[in-house]
């Protein structure tokens, strides 16, 4: 049982997750047909952009977790995009204006000042977002109640204040809250090993009593609910 990169077949017909309505990888594929030049951050294992049916003429990918950045090699190369390692810190290995288009799909951080500086005059960044108290129906679960702070991280208007000081226009932002079941514990199991940040410090043995106790609830009153919080952000730099 792979948890590497970001494909989540292994759950199929053991969980669903509501998608947004907005569709980022067809809204994504649509800007990249459009780029001369773009740079996918945080890229994963490369799955969502070499889902996309046309890459610009330069395409870079960055990533910083090892075993995600062999997969995304493998699977971007033969498609003509870059792979780069990256510490996924300040500064990003590109020159200024390098970039008519910027990519993110659920980073971790967002370096605002730096995805400015790398994108040309009148380039955009597009990115899907994990939002605000994202699934925290798991994480408070195994945690307990978090304070008021942890659960407005990733807010919306927060990262609007954000991108516009860094000198970017917000041309579309957009907030969802989608249902996602969990139909038995091993769905729970594999969720967070491979989204390992949800509970740091995760393992079966250290959670066992609580993964009991979780599974007799799905057995006795159905599967466990969880909801996931997105936005979509697109942001250009003034021409």
């Amino acid at each position: 049982m792979s948890v590497d990169g970001w494909d989540f077949s292994w759950l199929d017909g053991r969980a669903t997750e509501q998608r947004p309505s907005w569709g980022y990888q067809r809204l994504m594929g649509e800007r990249l047909a459009r780029a001369s030049a773009a740079l996918d951050i945080q890229t994963g294992g490369g799955e969502v952009l070499a889902g996309v049916p046309t890459l610009p003429t330069t395409m870079v990918a960055t990533e910083s977790w090892p075993p995600n950045v062999a997969k995304a090699t493998r699977l971007l190369h033969p498609l003509g995009a870059v792979v780069v390692a990256d510490a996924d810190e300040p500064p990003l290995p590109f020159a200024e204006a390098a970039f008519d288009l910027v990519t993110s799909r659920h980073p971790v951080t967002v370096w605002w000042a730096e995805i400015a500086r790398v994108l040309a005059p009148g380039g955009s960044y597009l990115s899907q977002h994990v939002g605000h108290s994202s699934m925290f129906e798991v994480v408070e679960y195994f945690l307990g109640p978090q304070p008021e702070e942890v659960r407005r991280g990733r807010n919306p208007d927060d990262t609007r204040r954000a991108a516009e000081a860094a000198g970017l226009d917000v041309v579309d932002l957009r907030f969802e809250s989608l249902r996602n079941e969990f139909f038995d514990i091993g769905a729970v199991v594999y969720f967070l090993r491979k989204v390992i940040w949800m509970v740091p410090g995760f393992t079966v043995e250290r959670y066992r009593d609580r993964l009991r106790e979780l599974h007799e609830r799905i057995e006795a009153q159905g599967p466990f609910v969880a909801y996931s919080t997105r936005f979509l952000i697109e942001a250009r730099k003034p021409a």
